[in-house]
């Protein structure tokens, strides 16, 4: 028989996963560790992760036989030509579980609904001038239940719950959206998350939208992080996600990381915030004082029509923000891995990180290790990823 959802709240590439145990009583524990070994590497024998994990085959077995049964992992084809039993190998069923996603930012709003695999199978978008709260919880609403009219009726049955990636504190930032102070009250006021709650019914986890970039790379990225790493994401604000130890940090406030107010110089030697440099408020402004529509922008991340050459000078400034930036941080954390990703086109993120290590590499690092810069693996989606990764992570991964 399946249980309900709701009742079930060594080495690796790097990325520690942590051991099982074989006493008694620390079922869920080992359920949640083989589902992160098995999110990791799939197609995995029942020795493997024995092997893997520190388990006993006997524990694997059941563990294996129960999590089936809750229809969160498939059993493969079985290699044959060996001595023996043929090897079957297991990996996660997308199917198995749906967590929806809803990333608030200063320009749009946007849901999707994601499988157990990190693959979004549906979404949701609102475009605005700011953020309202009534329009954004009227928005969590209608898409939610938007999307769950159009999920399977399995898969409508497997949703595991909501989470939010948002800016903290956005009723301080009314002056640079533009808006009037009062319309942005309701956010100090009120509680997003335990309104949606009420609303929905349905967990809900909330974290700050730079930082689930960081949760989406720890979960669904394309490659393990290391230990230690930054992942920036340039948005609307430029804004960062930080993993420590193989863990996501975010600080006492939940706001560590938001580098915006960090003072670098700029291209003039001049030091600024990163925020008036390294933001698409930015290069908004710019396309706005040049006679450019730039709503375009917040409507698709990847095509882009706007002219080369003010792109081309807020990337230049951009980078070289960054790279500074980074130069300080790197003073403090000692980082293995910087990722840099946003919302913006592919080719330009690039050409974007290929910049930062250029500039990085001429700034006097001594006394410090030369982090490696990468670009991110999931790019735009990366914060409403990070999102569907919080139910995710909360009620079948080991933290």
């Amino acid at each position: 028989m399946e249980r309900s959802l709701d009742s079930q709240s060594n080495e690796d590439q790097g990325t520690a996963i942590g051991l099982g145990t074989n006493q008694g009583g620390m079922r869920e524990h080992n359920e949640r560790v083989v589902l992160t070994l098995l999110r990791r590497h799939a197609n995995l024998a029942k020795a493997d992760i024995a092997r893997r994990t520190g388990l006993s085959a006997q524990t694997v077995a059941r563990l294996i036989g129960s999590l089936e049964g809750d229809g969160l992992i498939i059993r493969g084809t079985p290699s044959r030509g060996r001595i023996g039993q043929p090897s079957v190998p297991l990996s996660l069923d997308p199917t198995g579980v749906v967590f929806l996603g809803m990333k608030v930012g200063r320009r749009s709003v946007e849901m999707v609904a994601v499988d157990f695999l990190g693959k979004i199978i549906d979404r949701e978008k609102q475009i605005y001038d700011y953020p309202d709260f009534d329009q954004v919880l009227q928005f969590a609403k209608s898409s939610s239940a938007a999307l769950r009219r159009r999920l399977s009726p399995h898969l409508k049955s497997r949703i595991a719950g909501l989470g939010i990636a948002m800016p903290f504190f956005l009723w301080n930032w009314a002056a640079h959206l533009g808006v009037d102070a009062g319309l942005m009250a309701n956010w100090e006021h009120r509680n997003l998350q335990s309104e949606v709650a009420k609303e929905l019914g349905i967990p809900v986890f909330l974290q700050n939208d730079a930082t689930s970039t960081c949760s989406a790379e720890m979960v669904f990225g394309a490659r393990p992080l290391p230990a230690n790493a930054l992942c920036f994401f340039i948005a609307f604000f430029v804004g960062g996600g930080l993993a420590l130890g193989n863990s996501l940090y975010t600080g006492s406030s939940g706001n560590a990381a938001g580098f915006g107010p960090l003072r670098v110089p700029d291209l003039n030697g001049v030091s600024r915030p990163l925020i008036e440099l390294a933001s698409l408020a930015t290069l908004e402004n710019t396309l706005l004082q040049n006679g450019f529509d730039p709503r375009q922008m917040w409507i698709d991340p990847e095509n882009w029509d706007l002219p080369a050459d003010l792109i081309a000078e807020w990337s230049e400034q951009c980078a070289h923000a960054l790279a500074h930036a980074i130069q300080s941080v790197q003073a403090i954390l000692d980082l293995e891995l910087v990722l840099l990703d946003g919302w913006i086109p592919r080719a330009l993120c690039k050409n974007l990180t290929e910049r930062v290590a250029t500039i990085l590499a001429d700034l006097d690092m001594t006394g410090m290790h030369r982090p490696v810069i990468a670009t991110g693996t999931l790019g735009a989606d990366a914060r409403v990823l990070g999102a569907a990764s919080l139910p995710l992570s909360h009620r079948f991964l080991v933290q």
